[in-house]
Formats: C-alpha cells, sequence, structure tokens
C-alpha cells in the first residue's frame, strides 16, 4: 500500500495563532558590518606544508553533478550515461537498483546530495529517490517537491535542510515542512551550511540575494530567522558558505568564501584567512576544509589547526564533487573523476562522525584502503592506545573471536559525554595515517523503556509503511521487534533507516536504550 505523500507543512517563528496555522512574525534583520579593511580583522596566516596526495580514480566516467562521499569510502554519483552509480572505496562499482516497490522509475540522473551518514538524495528526472543500502527508493513526500535542488544540509539536531525554487525546507521524522518568513516562501537560496551562531546556538545557515541568513530552532516548529552581519570589506561579497562540524571541545564553525578571500567564525569571533592565491572553490565535511585556488589545491584540518599543500595536482580543469569526514575529496581533474586525501587514512564502521552511543559495546572496525599494507594499526581512545586485531584490511576495535567474527567493544569505562576514536595506520618508513571520529557517549539511563509505551508510537509514525506490507520485513509486533533488534538499532544507528529520512537523534537513542535494556514489552 502506497502512503499518499502529503504536502509540506509550514514552519514557523511565533505561537499558533489558529489550529494548524502558526503565526509568523517578522524577519529579524541586522545591518552588514563592513569593514574598514583587512587590518580590522584577526588575521589567520596559513603556512601550508607540501604534501604528496593519496589519489584513487573512479572505475567509471562521472558527469560535472554534485555527489555524495560517504565517509566510509565510495559514494553515490551520477555518470555521464545520466545514471546514479555508487562507488567502493577503491573506485569500483557497487550495487544500486530501483527498489521494487518504487511508483516510478528515477530517469535521467541530475545530481546527488547528502541526506545523512550513509544515505543520498537524488535528483532523477522522474523526480526524487533515496540511496540506500544498495536501494533506489522512493519516499512518501517525493511529489510534494519536484526537481530544482540547489544544497542541503544535516543540523546539529539530524533534520536535513533542502534549498529548493520553491522555499527552504525541513526534512524531519519523515515530514517534509517549509520554513516562511511572514507568509513568504524563502526562495533564491544557494548556498546552505550547519554551524553554530556567535551565540553558541545551532543554526542553519544560508546565502540569499547575495546576504547572509541565520535560522535557530526555539521550538521543533519555531525558528528565529535573521540576516547575519559578516564583517565585509568595502565591495566584498559573500560567494558560497561552508560548515566545520564539531570535535572535542568545538561546537563547529562557519567558513564563507567572499570576492575577496576565505573568513572564518571560530567561538571566538570573525577572522580573515588569508592565502597566496585567491580561492575560487570551497568544501568542508567534518572537520576537514578544501579550498581550490587559481592553481593550488589546499586542504585544512581543523582537528590539527594545520593547512596542507596538494603536490602533483594538475588544477586546470578542476571541479569538486563532493567530500567526505575522514578528509577525502572527490574531484574531477579534466577528464577524470578522482579521490583525493593527504593519506591513505583508515576509515570507520559501527561509529560515523557526531553519532550519539547509548550501547554499552558496539561492533567498530577500521578499513584500511585497497592496496593500503600498514606496519601496525592502533586504536586511541579514553587516553590509551592499543593495537588493532587482525591482519588487514579490516581491523576490529573489540578484537575477534576464535572464528574471526569481531567482537564489541564496551565503552562501559568511559566517561560521558563528547569523546573521540582515533585509528592511526604507520607505515614502515616512518609515516603516519589518522581518522579522528568524535562522537557522544551518553550511557543507558536507569530509566525502564517499554515497547508499548516508547517504541510502538515510532514504529507507527515510521515504519509500518513498508515493514506491515510494504517492500522490508514484517516488524508490526512486540516480538517481531524483539527478534529483530539487534538488525534494527544497528539500521537506524548509521542512518540507514528509515528509508524516507533518518530519526531524529532522541528517536534513535529511545530505541537503543530500549535495546539495551531488554526490550521490554
Amino acid at each position: 500500500m502506497r502512503t499518499h505523500p502529503r504536502a509540506p507543512r509550514d514552519l514557523a517563528q511565533g505561537r499558533s495563532s489558529a489550529p494548524g496555522l502558526l503565526r509568523l512574525l517578522p524577519l529579524c534583520a541586522a545591518v552588514l558590518v563592513a569593514a574598514c579593511g583587512e587590518d580590522s580583522l584577526p588575521l589567520d596566516r596559513p603556512r601550508p606544508v607540501s604534501f604528496r596526495p593519496t589519489e584513487v580514480r573512479a572505475k567509471t566516467a562521472l558527469a560535472s553533478a554534485p555527489g555524495f562521499a560517504d565517509q566510509s569510502g565510495g559514494g553515490i554519483f551520477a555518470n555521464t550515461s545520466g545514471k546514479v552509480v555508487r562507488l567502493r572505496l577503491d573506485g569500483s562499482l557497487g550495487a544500486l537498483e530501483p527498489h521494487p516497490g518504487n511508483s516510478a522509475q528515477p530517469g535521467t540522473v541530475n545530481a546527488v546530495f547528502r541526506m545523512g551518514p550513509h544515505s543520498a538524495l537524488v535528483e532523477a528526472q522522474n523526480g526524487l529517490f533515496l540511496a540506500e543500502s544498495g536501494w533506489l527508493i522512493s519516499p512518501p513526500w517525493r511529489d510534494a517537491l519536484g526537481l530544482g535542488i540547489s544544497a542541503t544540509t544535516q543540523a546539529a539536531d539530524g533534520a536535513v535542510w533542502l534549498a529548493h525554487p520553491a522555499g527552504l525546507f525541513q526534512l524531519r521524522d519523515g515530514t517534509l515542512s517549509a520554513l516562511k518568513v511572514k507568509g513568504e516562501a524563502l526562495t533564491g537560496i544557494t548556498a546552505l551550511a550547519a554551524a553554530p551562531t556567535a551565540e553558541g546556538s545551532a543554526g542553519v545557515w544560508f546565502l540569499r540575494g547575495g546576504k547572509l541568513y541565520v535560522a535557530v530552532a526555539t521550538s521543533l516548529v519555531h525558528f528565529d530567522v535573521r540576516e547575519e552581519g559578516a564583517p565585509l570589506a568595502e565591495g566584498e561579497e559573500v560567494q558560497s558558505l561552508a560548515g566545520l562540524g564539531p570535535g572535542l571541545g568545538t561546537a563547529g564553525e562557519l567558513w564563507l568564501l567572499t570576492s575577496q578571500g576565505l573568513l572564518r567564525r571560530p567561538k571566538e569571533g570573525w577572522r580573515r584567512v588569508t592565502l597566496p592565491q585567491r580561492p575560487a572553490q570551497l568544501l568542508a565535511s567534518g572537520r576537514f576544509l578544501w579550498v581550490k585556488s587559481s592553481d593550488a589545491l589546499l586542504l585544512y584540518d581543523a582537528d590539527a589547526n594545520e593547512w596542507g599543500l596538494a603536490q602533483g595536482i594538475d588544477t586546470r580543469e578542476f571541479r569538486f564533487l563532493s567530500a567526505d569526514e575522514s578528509g577525502c575529496a572527490w574531484v574531477q581533474l579534466g577528464g577524470e573523476t578522482v579521490a583525493v586525501s593527504r593519506s591513505p587514512a583508515p576509515r570507520v564502521t559501527g561509529l560515523h562522525q557526531g553519532m550519539q552511543v547509548v550501547e554499552d559495546g558496539l561492533v567498530v572496525r577500521a578499513v584500511m584502503p585497497a592496496g593500503v599494507d600498514p606496519e601496525e594499526v592502533v586504536f586511541q581512545l579514553g587516553g590509551a592506545e592499543f593495537r588493532a586485531q587482525g591482519e588487514g584490511p579490516v581491523y576490529s576495535l573489540g578484537g575477534t573471536e576464535d572464528d574471526g567474527t569481531p567482537k564489541a567493544y564496551s565503552f562501559a569505562g568511559l566517561p560521558a559525554g563528547r569523546l573521540a576514536l582515533g585509528v592511526v595506520a604507520r607505515f614502515l618508513d616512518g609515516t603516519e595515517a589518522k581518522r579522528l571520529v568524535p562522537f557522544d557517549y551518553q550511557p543507558v539511563s536507569t530509566a525502564v523503556l517499554s515497547w508499548a509505551t516508547d517504541i510502538q508510537p515510532i514504529h507507527v509514525s515510521r515504519c509500518e509503511k513498508c515493514h506491515i506490507t510494504g517492500p522490508g520485513r514484517a516488524l508490526n509486533t512486540y516480538e517481531l521487534w524483539k527478534e529483530n533488534a539487534a538488525l534494527i538499532t544497528a539500521a537506524v544507528r548509521d542512518q540507514r533507516m528509515p528509508a524516507d529520512g533518518p530519526l531524529d537523534p532522541q528517536l534513535i537513542s529511545l530505541i537503543q536504550r530500549w535495546a539495551a535494556s531488554g526490550a521490554k514489552p
């Protein structure tokens, strides 16, 4: 049974003035602050260290269109034939097929956008589709939103934001909502980024008509939307945005590409970044920022506060397609598509950037790129370092059973809060490649959760349309949920399910806590 798509509901700022109608308050605008010159701002003068990048070439010809890069390797892209393809870590093709329950075939693919850590939004000739777990899935809200998406971003609370010719939309719990100001749609948005505001609140930033705005949630359905000041010099214009994600001791930061250079806003306030050449392209993911200037490609590692300059890259015909949280960027160099990274960094499965962990134990593994043979791989967590087990290319954080099955690693001895897992590959020549994955550890609460009170409402609102009479396995009873608790927990935790978009972190936490505390009825 196909769920009939609902029209996007409106998000507003203010109280409800009538049932089903939210009263919109006036847009709160700020005056752009013009700087008297570069000397009026603190300056960052990077001294990039040259590096010879690791390159992996896609084994198929990709189109010059935005794509999605998966932090565990590979990604989802459009090829030159107009089809959507899934790439593996080594650049080869993986399986990706239209789901048999779809109501339409995709047709020619225009572009691919990020939805979550492992899911992508595919804009095709016949509408929008979600790419997940080897399937192209038709979401129930696809008919409510046509073609023309210009950007997407995922906010700190897990909601996905989409910039579209019809306005700015939020996708939360499978429901598509339009954010409006004074009843008017926010059209003409050219860039989106998730980053904190000056006050430290989580914000969704957007560029509209050359002006910078930010939306800050005051509740699940109310937002404060305001034009935000940026210290621009005379004649300087903002061209693009990028947001660095949270790390240890920081909630992230906003970056601006302007007609004169780069501006960044860490928690201390705005700073200007001076480079030898004016930057032309900007792309960020996780804690890494890529910058393309006229003939140079630079990488900023926010955790290490270090800049690198890629050597041997011909940037005359260059285009960013996507980047992932490991510090890898997929780029077009002339007629080739190449994944470029500073070093053959380990990929991590079972734990993703910014994930909330509530279980006592997780199966977490490090995966080395094809052809990489380190002398040793070590994990770093909670101030301790220990050697990984396994012969590679896959290394287990928790070790392995006698039959090679990976064990879960127990987080029980760690303090609650923001932590980071480090994976370091060490080579015979003395070099290292490191991957750092920040995550939030919130141990299971002592409160008893139940299927009837806490979990069944989630099933009814988000799962039953596919997992009763739909294409998924049946999950319409407590017994079936308990039997499949491990599979369900992994799917929602990795944001592979539900098919129409990831759950809010609070709902993911509820499911994990319910399963971890005995899956009570």
